[in-house]
């Protein structure tokens, strides 16, 4: 009596291969973010307008999201393509060398997204508008 293991399904399949064209764009979105927050920075020491660093963080904001996406589809397809239907895969695919290096960015990048969200978009106060008062 043979015992067959389903293969793995053909969602699984498509979602690992369009994680692996995203993840592929990776080194520019990151290239995209340090330049973003170069911008930032430069804006923050020249003692720029409140709208000005507003808009600076924001920019820099979008290009961490967008790095973010590129490393965590990244990551998924390092774990495999059975990863995408076990969670006890995902958990060993965590644990490869490969796969701890693509946690540990995707954690460092969370982990400066909130901070510029804390942190680095300035606010900027409403208008008061007459009939408020």
């Amino acid at each position: 009596m043979a015992f067959f293991r389903p293969s793995v399904s053909r969602e699984a399949e498509v979602r690992h291969h369009a994680d692996q064209e995203v993840g592929k764009s990776f080194p520019e979105l990151l290239e995209k973010a340090r330049v973003a927050e170069a911008a930032l920075r430069g804006a923050q020491a020249a003692g720029g307008s409140p709208e000005h660093l507003r808009a600076a963080g924001l920019a820099f904001d979008a290009a961490l999201t967008e790095a973010l996406r590129a490393a965590e589809a990244g990551q998924r397809a390092t774990f495999g393509v059975k990863a995408y239907d076990d969670r006890i895969r995902r958990r060993k695919g965590k644990a490869t060398p490969k796969g701890a290096e693509w946690t540990a960015e995707v954690d460092r990048l969370r982990t400066l997204r909130e901070q510029n969200r804390l942190t680095g978009i300035a606010r900027v106060p409403r208008p008061v508008t007459a009939s408020a008062r």
